[in-house]
């Protein structure tokens, strides 16, 4: 676990690779809850004996916004920020989905600070590139890098 407790380290810490989370095995339950929550119930996500049947992927496969949504989860287990007043997310420069999760797989993540700015009002803007692997697949689920502002 990478931990900041001030503005100088997080820029010093540019170009830095911030670690790797944990593996987390993707569950048709969770799927299913994020199409309730989101009102995609597209068929390749959550019917599963379709999915068998008709899918190009074998089975039922994540959201792709599911797996975009991991990366808070997942990123706490690489770094923090602390004595920090506030962080919030900021956006994403891109997010590219190269490779869809079926369920059953596990992902993890992998995060390098791209680039740090300190503001006017003295926060810092991290943009972090975030790269969610899948185990035993050699082209990752998500690649994007996200921004986030920390204020001390």
């Amino acid at each position: 676990m990478r931990v900041f407790t001030t503005n100088e380290e997080i820029v010093a810490a540019v170009g830095d690779e911030l670690g790797v989370s944990d593996w987390v095995t993707i569950t048709q339950e969770q799927v299913n809850t994020f199409a309730d929550a989101t009102g995609d119930h597209q068929w390749i996500h959550v019917d599963v004996e379709r999915a068998q049947r008709e899918s190009p992927f074998g089975g039922p496969i994540a959201h792709g916004y599911l797996s975009l949504s991991l990366l808070p989860m997942l990123g706490w287990q690489i770094y923090k920020v602390d004595g920090a007043r506030m962080g919030i997310n900021y956006g994403s420069n891109k997010v590219r989905f190269p490779a869809p999760v079926p369920v059953g797989a596990s992902v993890r993540l992998r995060s390098s600070l791209k680039s740090a700015e300190v503001l006017a009002d003295g926060a810092v803007q991290m943009v972090v590139t975030q790269v969610l692997e899948i185990d035993g697949v050699q082209k990752p689920a998500v690649v994007a890098e996200t921004i986030s502002r920390v204020a001390f």
